[in-house]
């Protein structure tokens, strides 16, 4: 009867851990879109008006920052609507 409890208390502890790491994961990757959001501002920002940084450094991040050009013309193109944005991220067609 303990091994009984035991086995149950200890499986009930694995997937309350896989559900405690699975969402610890789904944050962290909602925390490093954000810093490539804010990465992408920070090294495009003279397109919104905010100040660039130093020319040579914008050149040197240019080829790695594909992916975040792509998201700021996608996010220039939505901007006005947001019910666009919404339906963008649901894949709505």
């Amino acid at each position: 009867m303990f091994k009984s409890i035991k086995k149950k208390v200890a499986a009930f502890w694995k997937i309350s851990d896989e559900v405690a790491r699975g969402k610890a994961v789904e944050t962290l990757e909602v925390e490093l879109e954000e810093l490539d959001h804010i990465l992408g501002i920070l090294v495009l920002g003279v397109f919104i008006g905010l100040p660039s940084p130093p020319m040579q450094i914008s050149l040197e991040l240019m080829p790695m920052m594909e992916k975040e050009l792509i998201l700021m013309m996608e996010k220039v193109d939505t901007a006005n609507e947001p019910i666009a944005q919404l339906f963008s991220t649901l894949s709505i067609d």
